[in-house]
């Protein structure tokens, strides 16, 4: 007795093994139109002479993820070179830290400018093409970027640190010199205090930088808006995700490459050929910043080749095109749907724009990803920093934490969602509830990083400034000494209070023991405690009258004066168990924030026709620059500041911020972040309540994906006869 059609329909047995062979009937008839397809000028693999069946043998899904994947790994690896070489470029150039954040909003600016024109036109065009045009771009932008080193070579400053200019070192220093440092860094009341220095550099090197910044801007638009829509199109929806996920993967490399090339670079000389007297610990030390910028220029300009080889479609995406033909011919009775493609134009792109202002799902997933991104800022660009403030942490482990621990979590949890998306194709509602979640978790982790915090940190700083209009100090005690233009240099007193420096703290008197660990006594602002108190902190050793007279590092001999005494460093804080506890939290969150990105970006993809996802992805670059990663970064720093309890100076301006209130940082900075996650999670239920008939996979049942009700070619579809 054979089933009829509706009892194979409520039988799932019988419909999975249906399915089972109408899959196994696809695959043969796709093979079979593969082989038979002829090979056409958008589907041949090559450009110009190099063209050939080797070449044409990487024409497929898998060659190009490997090929997007190089070229998103150097290029995030460029962008961490410059992040971990910046320091040593202010002080290279002399560059303020307010003309630095100038410079990078190049990036930004670009984008703004030109990634949804870009993701318009060119997303009509050989996207590969423009691809590798957007790469040779960023050959520009190393170029641009290592320019300044050879026009004006590595500076006066590091020269002169070298023995082939006549340098000698620290040992062979004279008692005169040795004294213009001393008088750099302590108190002194006879009114012959650190003078301001003026340290503006010239402006070509600055504005070089920026314009390199700015060219980098177009060519990521052109990889990010052309390079996801292209792999899309050209992968069967089931494996879209996998696929996804293992370009971002090779992106999450980058970071980790990039800084660890700045720690092999930085750690040679500026001028390599020279014989420096110092090492790198010395803060005086310029590492050869320039020297990566060569070798990713190198390897951009040939993942540029490779990305120029590719079809403009890859052949096996035209014979399941000529499958789908072939079908819908069949199912209309000999009649095909075909799709007029407008030409690019300026009103055509106008209208596509509009069309997806009206597109409540583009709306909705938009404004989410802006109010996620704009509370995520912080931890992208002040972890370090905010790692240092919070827990005193130095910043070779807070670079280490944030760029390889989680690193590791956000790079297995990308892995993980794309095969699990994959395997079990959910539906766009469980895709869009599931970014929900991400929400809800990094908004919870966020405001428990407001919570997690260091006691000992916060009350181990004493703010002992002395400005001579308001006067922050300690009973005046180093209001004589001059101290307005003295660096930060934190010392901890024998009453384990952190001072900013040794002037801060009344110090005038230095002694340097034989292994270099420097002791500040005579300080005003210390007070001597009992040699049982002292005896508590194994850490600090009290000098005597004995030690100073036995020093060759003496002027003179001199008593240990009326004040306390103070070592070299910060105060040390027990902060390692609010430390680790801060990075489980940051862990979790990277996690789960990981998952959300290949279901956000299905979800994104799948919301318009297929010929207007380059342009989609061009504006949401354009808009989402605009609105959250250029003027984030301005507003997190105008928290940091607000936050700030002393400011160093220079002759014009107020300079660096040495000193923050770390529990105020801590709550505001969280909180407010926290505030903006939250917006992102209604803007995200506006997503799931929409998304209900969107169709995310081919073999999904019920209604087609929405973009057949909102597409504006829709309206211009003919039907023929064949």
């Amino acid at each position: 007795m054979s089933k009829t059609d509706k009892d194979v329909e409520n039988d799932p047995e019988s419909s999975k093994k249906l399915l089972d062979t109408q899959k196994s009937i696809d695959a043969e008839e796709l093979q079979r139109i593969y082989a038979e397809l002829p090979l056409t000028k958008d589907t041949t693999c090559g450009v110009g002479f190099l063209k050939g069946a080797f070449l044409q043998k990487f024409a497929n899904q898998t060659a190009y993820v490997i090929i997007y994947g190089m070229v998103g790994c150097v290029f995030a690896m460029a962008s961490a070179y410059f992040n971990a070489t910046i320091s040593t470029l202010e002080k290279r150039f002399k560059i303020p830290s307010r003309n630095t954040g100038m410079i990078m909003i190049g990036n930004d600016l670009s984008q703004v400018l030109c990634s949804a024109f870009l993701g318009y036109y060119a997303g009509k065009k050989h996207r590969p093409r423009w691809m590798g045009f957007g790469l040779l771009t960023l050959v520009v932008y190393c170029m641009l970027t290592v320019t300044p080193h050879f026009m004006y070579g590595p500076g006066d400053d590091a020269l002169s640190l070298t023995k082939e200019y006549g340098a000698v070192s620290d040992i062979d220093i004279s008692m005169k010199d040795l004294e213009e440092q001393r008088q750099k860094i302590l108190c002194r009341d006879d009114g012959t205090g650190v003078e301001c220095e003026v340290r503006e550099g010239s402006l070509l090197p600055q504005l070089l930088l920026f314009i390199a910044q700015f060219v980098a801007g177009v060519g990521g638009s052109l990889y990010y808006t052309l390079g996801v829509s292209y792999m899309d199109d050209n992968t069967e929806k089931a494996k879209a995700p996998a696929m996804l996920s293992i370009s971002y993967f090779f992106g999450l490399l980058g970071p980790s490459l990039g800084y660890t090339l700045a720690s092999i670079c930085l750690r040679i000389y500026i001028a390599p050929y020279l014989t420096p007297i110092i090492n790198n610990r010395d803060s005086r030390w310029l590492g050869a910043w320039w020297m990566g910028w060569c070798i990713m220029a190198v390897l951009i300009f040939l993942c540029g080749l490779l990305m120029f080889l590719f079809p403009k479609e890859l052949p096996m995406t035209a014979a399941r095109r000529r499958v789908h033909e072939l079908r819908a011919k069949e199912e209309n009775m000999g009649q095909s749907v075909e799709r007029i493609q407008n030409k690019a134009s300026f009103s055509d792109m106008i209208r596509t724009f509009k069309m997806f202002f009206k597109n409540k799902i583009i709306l909705f997933n938009s404004s989410s990803n802006v109010f996620y991104f704009f509370g995520y800022v912080p931890y992208w660009i002040f972890t370090a920093k905010y790692i240092e403030i919070q827990y005193r942490q130095s910043a070779a482990t807070s670079s280490i934490v944030t760029g390889t621990v989680a690193l590791a979590f956000s790079a297995i949890a990308i892995l993980l969602s794309g095969f699990i998306i994959s395997k079990y194709k959910p539906r766009a509602r469980y895709l869009a509830a599931w970014n929900i979640l991400v929400d809800i978790i990094t908004m919870s982790g966020m405001i428990a990083y407001a919570f997690i915090g260091c006691s000992g940190n916060d009350v181990s700083l004493i703010n002992n400034s002395y400005d001579s209009n308001m006067l922050t100090t300690t009973l005046g005690c180093n209001s004589a000494c001059h101290c307005d233009y003295v660096r930060y240099m934190p010392v901890c007193g024998e009453d384990m209070i952190t001072y900013i420096s040794p002037c801060h703290a009344g110090c005038k008197r230095e002694h340097m023991d034989s292994n270099g660990i420097k002791t500040y006594y005579d300080c005003s602002c210390i007070p001597t405690v009992s040699n049982e108190t002292l005896n508590k902190n194994p850490l600090f050793e009290r000098i005597t009258t004995e030690d100073i007279n036995n020093s060759n590092l003496n002027i003179t001999n001199l008593s240990l004066g009326m004040g306390g005494q103070a070592m070299s460093g910060a105060c040390p804080v027990k902060c390692s168990q609010q430390f680790i506890t801060f990075l489980a939290v940051m862990c979790v969150i990277k996690f789960f924030a990981a998952t959300g990105r290949a279901s956000n970006l299905l979800i994104t993809m799948r919301s318009v026709s297929p010929e207007d996802k380059s342009a989609l992805m061009g504006f949401g670059m354009m808009f989402i620059s605009l609105v959250c990663f250029v003027p984030a970064p301005i507003f997190y720093g105008w928290i940091f500041d607000k936050n700030c309890l002393v400011w160093g100076k220079t002759c014009t301006n107020k300079g660096n911020c040495w000193l923050y209130d770390a529990a105020s940082l801590r709550l505001t900075l969280n909180l407010v972040a926290a505030f903006f996650v939250g917006i992102s999670t209604f803007c995200n239920a506006g997503v799931w309540y929409h998304v209900k008939h969107l169709k995310v996979f081919d073999d999904e049942e019920g209604k087609p994906r929405e973009l057949q009700n909102i597409s504006k070619n829709n309206e211009q579809s003919v039907t023929h006869t064949e």
